[in-house]
């Protein structure tokens, strides 16, 4: 009860939850839909999800909130809603105001990294979350949205064949049926194998463009032991194609997700800045083994020190990337509801001329 007074008077009263009162709620409150992603939602118009871990754990103040907030423009450019997924005071909220993003941006609240497993924890002690590519996913579902961008997914850590240390994402990606548009996998992972898991979490991966060759970040393709481009399974041309992939993944009922991973663009800051990238996560992955960093840690710590040796280079790329995907999957997302959509209405014509003959 203590808890949920102080939230209150942090997070009610002040201007970046006043119109919560008017979200839509369910799961007994415990997730809380904004109103325009419900009118969205409900007049069947395109949504697009959004983690909030980028935001909370993911880049410095004011880029964070920059980044955030530019995503959700590009977003509604292509005549889609963003839906920003994060933990406010305990509740999950799909679709959060301005003000409240700049709460989680500038950590006036400190907030948790919160992935599946973590979610009970901090939804029971009515904590703040930044929520991961698991989390969102979860979230996602829960509200009915079918498309979710992100930089990139975590994956199968190097040296995981000792450590175990492999990425919730994999296995959400497994379980969850909603199509996750992002630039691969991040590049301090090990690509091969998170490949071969999603493999066998039965994920279907396709690369977005003429070709097959399997970004990794930064990097148009990632390169396999054997020096290699890897490869996935299917590759997908247009945002139609990817759409009516995805449409058949969900119309099968498999209840699980898709991903499209989205090369960077062949030309412009990310081609320009990253590439020695390589190299300098190398060596940031040996000081983490040095440092003894473990578990969630590891990525904010890389992303961090990559971008200090870069100069900053590293994350001006980062939200190039992100900014591409969010234009990618933007386009998806409106050409799966387009699909969506003309179904239903042939189902509802469908109906009333089977009305009309029974009259008869």
């Amino acid at each position: 009860m203590m808890l949920n007074k102080l939230w209150l008077s942090r997070t009610v009263v002040p201007r970046s939850c006043r119109k919560f009162k008017r979200f839509s709620s369910t799961l007994g409150g415990r997730l809380t839909i904004s109103p325009e992603v419900t009118r969205a939602l409900k007049s069947g118009k395109p949504v697009v999800a959004l983690e909030s871990t980028i935001i909370t754990h993911g880049m410095p103040y004011p880029e964070n909130y920059l980044t955030a907030h530019e995503l959700e423009e590009i977003i509604r450019s292509l005549d889609c809603i963003p839906a920003t997924v994060a933990i406010v005071g305990g509740h999950i909220h799909v679709g959060i105001t301005k003000y409240l993003m700049d709460d989680l941006a500038s950590m006036k609240t400190p907030a948790y990294k919160t992935s599946r497993r973590d979610l009970p924890y901090v939804i029971s002690k009515g904590l703040y979350g930044g929520t991961t590519v698991s989390a969102t996913m979860i979230a996602a579902k829960m509200a009915g949205i079918n498309v979710f961008v992100t930089g990139g997914i975590g994956g199968v850590h190097r040296g995981a064949s000792s450590t175990m240390d492999i990425s919730a994402d994999l296995t959400e990606l497994g379980r969850t049926p909603v199509a996750v548009i992002s630039s691969g996998v991040k590049s301090i992972l090990d690509v091969g194998k998170t490949l071969e898991y999603l493999e066998t979490q039965g994920v279907c991966v396709a690369t977005f463009g003429a070709r097959r060759e399997f970004p990794s970040f930064f990097s148009p393709q990632a390169i396999g032991d054997d020096g290699k481009p890897l490869l996935s399974p299917y590759n997908v041309s247009t945002p139609r194609e990817a759409a009516e992939l995805i449409h058949a993944n969900l119309t099968l009922e498999l209840k699980s997700g898709v991903l499209i991973a989205v090369p960077p663009p062949p030309e412009g800051v990310v081609a320009e800045e990253m590439a020695d990238v390589e190299a300098i996560i190398q060596e940031t992955l040996e000081e983490v083994k040095e440092k003894g960093i473990k578990g969630k840690d590891v990525t904010p710590y890389v992303l961090r020190e990559v971008a200090a040796k870069t100069n900053g280079k590293s994350l001006t790329a980062n939200i190039a990337l992100v900014q591409h995907n969010a234009m990618v999957g933007a386009q998806i997302a409106k050409e799966l509801q387009e699909i969506i959509n003309t179904k239903k209405e042939r189902e509802q014509l469908s109906k009333l001329n089977k009305e009309v003959l029974d009259i008869f």
